[in-house]
């Protein structure tokens, strides 16, 4: 007995030892988002060291591989100079992942009857009514186009409220912009059905059509509904008690610690990167829904949009998930249901949307994740009078958020930098008219006047016009 005991300790001490290892490598050898074709493929970095130059005290990693949690880790503390660490269960803002989890309770109604997903959804509004307009003669708002950003819905994303707001708005107030609501009014904008454009105030009316069909407040739907089927045992649409700390980008605590999202569906979640691979580990069984409505959430209808997640591949490169932004936080899931592999990221640093996607690329390259790899970006020479012509600020105002992005000359090269999205990196141009942010991957476009001054840079279709000097 004794050496059967003696030969399973060193067994797990092995398991253990091969876990560690495999962790270990990956938080050692960060893959960058993106590289100039040319140079160096081997590059790689330390997770402590890009976690100080992004400014973000705190990540947690939860990792799925053979159709089971394999590991998850915590690193950092919970807010810059603090003491406490970050823990697998430490709660993050998962923002914007909120979507995929409320598009989940929405399919288990369909499945149980109580909701259509192609249905006019004014007919289970009873609180408030989507405005009929020209937009609406012929097609309407239903479930399906609000869950896949179909339903030609304005208002993109929000803004959040400081935690000692005195009141916060109701959904009604929201969906019509009203006080004390920080956002314009929810409306159709274009004919149902005919493109994609992404709208958390699409999803804030599929909030409104879960509460008036089962007259539940949402928090205890969602426990309900899917938090607890799931196992996401730590989440909740609440707000905790003692959280990662957001952080801006210089990384800094935020003055209120973190912003208050009144809007759950759309951005109120929080959760633990365990439990969001248990999300979607239960999608991909599927153990929350039915085979039916599991296949329709992973099939795009337009673009990338599934019913709540993003879906890219197919056969084993076949992966779904969700990314999530809040002032001063970032997460991200990813899962390939093919195989058995996905990983979670929740970090509390504004600049370090970056470090995401640099933890999952070193995961992808250590469990073999078939076409999920960093971007090539092929350089192209510009003249310096291009460049000199670039310096300078950029701005616009996106459903009262202001969006502004600055270049800089720093030494050598040029940098791009918005404070409030968190972006800090070094430019590389691809055309005579684009470049590339070395750090983020994200592509920029740029126009020129009459007078042949550049006026303006197109960031992801985000149009951002030059201001002039001061």
């Amino acid at each position: 007995m004794r050496s059967a005991t003696f030969a399973l300790t060193c067994l797990f001490a092995v398991m253990g030892c091969a876990t560690v290892d495999r962790s270990t490598r990956i938080t050692n050898a960060l893959v960058p988002v993106a590289r100039v074709k040319g140079s160096s493929a081997d590059a790689r970095f330390e997770l402590a060291a890009r976690m100080a130059y992004f400014g973000t005290p705190g990540v947690s990693i939860a990792v799925v591989d053979g159709g089971k949690l394999v590991w998850a880790r915590g690193f950092g503390t919970l807010e810059r100079g603090s003491s406490t660490p970050v823990t697998t269960t430490t709660l993050f803002q998962a923002a914007s992942i909120s979507k995929v989890v409320t598009a989940t309770a929405t399919l288990r109604l369909v499945d149980s009857g109580k909701l259509s997903l192609d249905a006019d959804v004014n007919g289970f509004l009873t609180s408030w009514k989507v405005p009929e307009n020209e937009f609406t003669r012929t097609e309407k708002v239903t479930l399906r186009r609000l869950m896949s950003h179909t339903a030609g819905i304005n208002l993109g994303g929000f803004l959040g409220y400081p935690r000692s707001s005195a009141k916060l708005p109701t959904v009604p107030q929201i969906l019509d912009g009203l006080s004390p609501a920080n956002t314009g009014p929810v409306r159709v904008t274009a004919i149902p059905g005919s493109t994609l454009s992404y709208s958390g105030g699409g999803v804030m009316i599929e909030q409104l059509v879960l509460m008036d069909v089962t007259g539940t407040p949402f928090p205890q739907l969602m426990r309900e509904l899917v938090l607890m089927p799931a196992g996401m045992r730590s989440s909740t649409f609440e707000q905790p008690r003692s959280p990662a700390i957001a952080h801006d980008a210089s990384g800094a605590p935020l003055p209120d610690r973190f912003r208050v999202y009144p809007e759950l569906a759309a951005a109120g979640l929080w959760s633990t990167p365990s439990d969001l691979v248990a999300w979607a580990m239960a999608v991909a069984a599927p153990t929350v829904l039915s085979p039916a409505s599991a296949k329709e959430m992973l099939t795009p209808q337009k673009g990338p949009l599934g019913l709540g997640p993003i879906v890219r591949g197919e056969g084993r490169s076949l992966r779904f998930g969700h990314a999530g932004w809040a002032e001063g936080a970032h997460a991200e899931v990813i899962y390939f249901p093919e195989l058995g592999k996905g990983a979670a990221v929740m970090l509390n640093g504004a600049a370090g949307r970056p470090l995401v996607r640099e933890i999952l690329f070193a995961i992808a390259a250590e469990y073999g994740w078939p076409g999920f790899e960093p971007d090539v970006i092929e350089r192209a020479e510009v003249e310096p009078s291009v460049q000199d012509a670039l310096v300078g600020r950029f701005a616009v105002t996106v459903d009262g958020n202001e969006i502004v992005a600055e270049i800089v000359r720093d030494g050598e090269h040029l940098t791009v930098n918005s404070m409030k999205l968190g972006l800090h990196s070094k430019i590389v141009f691809v055309s005579k008219t684009s470049f590339v942010a070395l750090d983020t991957g994200d592509a920029f476009a740029f126009t020129r006047g009459d007078n042949g001054a550049i006026v303006a840079i197109d960031w992801g279709g985000v149009v951002l016009k030059r201001e002039s000097p001061k």
